[in-house]
C-alpha cells in the first residue's frame, strides 16, 4: 500500500462526512483540486466508483458506503496506535462502555459531563443492561459489574463496594405488615432479581452479629431488569433487595420504606473489566482512572455512610 493511501482515505472520509468536496477542503485546509485528485486516485487504485457526484451534492455508491464504514474503523485503529505511543497526544476516539442500569442511572451518567469536559475528543457510546455480555464479541472496551466476578479471561479492577438495602412501598407494608427478621420474609411477597447467566434468583445476604445469612425469598415474580424491579416495588408488588445509592431518593421521599434495618445487607463489590491487552488504548485507560476516582469520591454515598452518620 502506498503511503499516500492513508491520506486519500482520510480525505475521502471528510468528503463523506462534510457532504461535499468544498467543505472537506475547508476542514482539511486544502485546495479543492487537491481533494478532487485524491478521490480520483483512490477510485483508480481500488478500481471502483466510491462517490456519485452532481452539481449540488455528493452521495455514496454501494461500494463507497462499504468502503467508508471499514475505512472509519481502520483510521480509528491507526489513531489508537499512534496515541498509544504518543503520551503527549490527548486521548481521542470512540469509547464503548457497558454498565448495569442501576449504576448508569445513579452514578455514571450524572458525572459524565466532568469526563467529557476533560476529554472532549472522546466520543462515548454507553450501553446499559443487566444481562451478561460477551465483551469481545460485542466490541465493548470496558464494562462495570456488581458482585463477585467469575470470568478470569478479563482483567478486573475493583472500584469499591455498594451497600444493599431491603425495602418496600408504604402501601405494601400497610397491608402485609413489616418483617422483623429475614425469616419473616417467608410470609411476604418478594420481588427477586435473576441472572440471565443462571436464570436463578440472586441471594439476599444479611449480616447479624457478625454472621452472614443468605436466602432467596419465595416470590411470585422475578425480573432481570433493575428498572422494572424498582417500578414493581413502587407499585406495591413486594419487597426488594437493591443498591442503597439507587434507592436512597425513594427512601428519603417516603415512597419506599426500609425494612430489616437491624440486619445490614452485605455490601457487594463493584469492578470494571476490560480485555487482557498489553497496550490499553489511552481513551480506555483515562476512563478507567476517572471511574476509580469517581467511585472513591462517591464512597460515602455508595456505602450509605451519609445516612447513618
Amino acid at each position: 500500500m502506498r503511503s499516500s493511501m492513508f491520506e486519500y482515505m482520510s480525505i475521502f472520509v471528510q468528503v463523506v462526512e462534510q457532504g461535499g468536496f468544498a467543505k472537506a477542503a475547508d476542514v482539511l485546509h486544502l485546495h479543492r483540486p487537491a481533494v478532487t485528485k485524491a478521490i480520483q486516485h483512490l477510485e483508480d487504485d481500488l478500481g471502483t466508483k466510491l462517490l456519485n457526484r452532481t452539481t449540488r451534492k455528493v452521495t455514496l455508491t454501494e461500494e463507497g458506503d462499504a468502503f467508508y464504514q471499514r475505512t472509519k474503523v481502520l483510521l480509528g485503529d491507526v489513531d489508537d496506535i499512534m496515541a498509544s505511543f504518543s503520551p503527549t497526544r490527548p486521548p481521542r476516539g470512540k469509547l464503548r462502555i457497558n454498565a448495569p442500569l442501576s449504576l448508569a442511572h445513579s452514578i455514571i451518567v450524572p458525572a459524565l459531563s466532568d469526563f467529557q469536559s476533560r476529554y472532549p475528543d472522546i466520543e462515548i457510546v454507553l450501553t446499559s443492561t443487566d444481562r451478561k455480555i460477551d465483551l469481545l464479541a460485542e466490541g465493548i472496551d470496558c464494562m462495570i459489574r456488581i458482585g463477585e466476578l467469575q470470568d478470569s479471561s478479563l482483567i478486573s479492577r475493583r472500584l469499591g463496594e455498594v451497600k444493599m438495602v431491603t425495602c418496600a412501598s408504604a402501601d405494601y407494608l400497610a397491608i402485609r405488615g413489616i418483617p422483623q427478621t429475614p425469616d419473616d420474609l417467608a410470609q411476604h411477597q418478594a420481588l427477586n432479581f435473576f441472572s440471565e447467566r443462571h436464570r436463578d434468583a440472586l441471594e439476599w445476604s444479611f449480616i447479624n452479629e457478625g454472621k452472614t445469612v443468605s436466602i432467596i425469598p419465595a416470590s411470585r415474580m422475578s425480573v432481570d431488569n433493575s428498572d422494572i424491579l424498582l417500578t414493581g416495588c413502587l407499585s406495591g408488588l413486594g419487597i426488594i433487595h437493591g443498591v442503597h445509592a439507587v434507592l436512597a431518593p425513594y427512601l428519603e421521599s417516603g415512597q419506599l420504606v426500609e425494612v430489616l434495618g437491624d440486619y445490614a445487607g452485605e455490601a457487594k463489590p463493584v469492578s470494571v473489566l476490560y480485555p487482557d491487552r498489553r497496550h490499553l488504548a489511552p481513551r480506555v485507560r483515562v476512563f478507567i482512572d476517572w471511574l476509580c476516582a469517581l467511585f472513591n469520591e462517591q464512597k460515602p454515598r455508595l456505602q450509605g455512610l451519609l445516612q447513618s452518620e
